[in-house]
């Protein structure tokens, strides 16, 4: 089975690295026929051309090659502790993103309990926790942290609270369908039985729910992480991801933008399997057919 996955996904990576080193000569000739006639350089052989293109300093978009040097420069060449490393970033914006998440995943539950079981919360509350998500989270952040500071908020919980603002919507739609899914003769079979609310919840709509709740999970936890690189940006923050792609930016350090964006789809990608780890083991414990 896994014989059969590996040549597809290495075939798609090959396409895209061969893409990648196309582009980034076509976009780093420019700057370097710039170099050449700076130098008084007037020959060149195309080997030294494309050599030349592909390692410049402060390219356009810089190879994958130069990327893959710096992350390894950067996360196994510096000490975790040393604000040069990838990983402190790194961690810095994980401790922001996994508050968020577990506070906007409670918050979802919550609200998806309230709405499940109040008509009215459902007809007053859903609709403004769908319009919330139409404001760009680009444009509420700096509210946030401006707001948070003038109150002597400042630190962790301002970002953890954009990205709480993020997950929240994904767990509470996903639980309100979670909480609906039970038919209704298995409704009105747990009626017979005369159980109670809180039974009806507990032994139906909660075991029901959990493959909602895993799905909107994943999709929290990610979005969790976009949130608190956001909230790193308009705070001029020293520390983080997006302090990184931040500086970076300033400085035309592209090569260190990239692997900042590469981080953190690595860290994207480590979460989600981490929730989809846990769904497995949830399953597997409830008697649940394995994956």
């Amino acid at each position: 089975m896994y014989q059969g996955k590996t040549l597809p996904v290495l075939t798609v990576l090959g396409v895209i690295l061969a893409a990648w080193y196309v582009f980034a000569v076509v976009l780093n000739t420019p700057w370097q026929l710039g170099v050449y006639e700076r130098s008084g350089v007037t020959e060149w052989s195309n080997a030294q051309f494309i050599s030349d293109t592909l390692n410049q300093k402060r390219p356009v978009l810089p190879s994958a090659h130069q990327v893959a040097v710096e992350i390894w420069n950067t996360t196994v060449l510096k000490a975790p502790t040393s604000r040069r490393s990838l990983v402190f970033h790194a961690w810095i914006t994980l401790s922001a993103t996994l508050l968020g998440f577990t506070i906007g995943t409670v918050l979802g539950i919550m609200l998806a309990v309230g709405i499940v079981h109040s008509r009215a919360m459902d007809k007053s509350l859903m609709p403004w926790i769908v319009a919330s998500q139409t404001i760009p989270i680009l444009a509420i952040a700096p509210m946030i942290i401006v707001v948070l500071n003038a109150v002597g908020i400042s630190g962790v919980l301002p970002k953890a609270l954009i990205s709480t603002y993020l997950s929240f919507f994904p767990v509470a739609v996903g639980m309100v369908k979670g909480f609906r899914a039970p038919e209704q003769i298995q409704l009105d079979l747990m009626h017979t039985y005369a159980a109670s609310k809180a039974q009806l919840f507990w032994k139906l709509r909660w075991p029901t729910s959990l493959p909602y709740l895993f799905t909107s999970m994943k999709i929290a936890i990610a979005i969790s992480l976009v949130g608190a690189i956001v909230g790193e940006l308009p705070t001029g923050a020293v520390a983080g991801l997006g302090a990184r792609l931040l500086s970076g930016s300033y400085y035309g350090q592209t090569v260190q933008i990239w692997s900042a964006l590469f981080m953190a789809a690595a860290l994207a990608a480590i979460l989600v399997s981490l929730v989809g780890l846990a769904q497995r083991i949830t399953e597997k414990r409830m008697g649940g057919a394995p994956a």
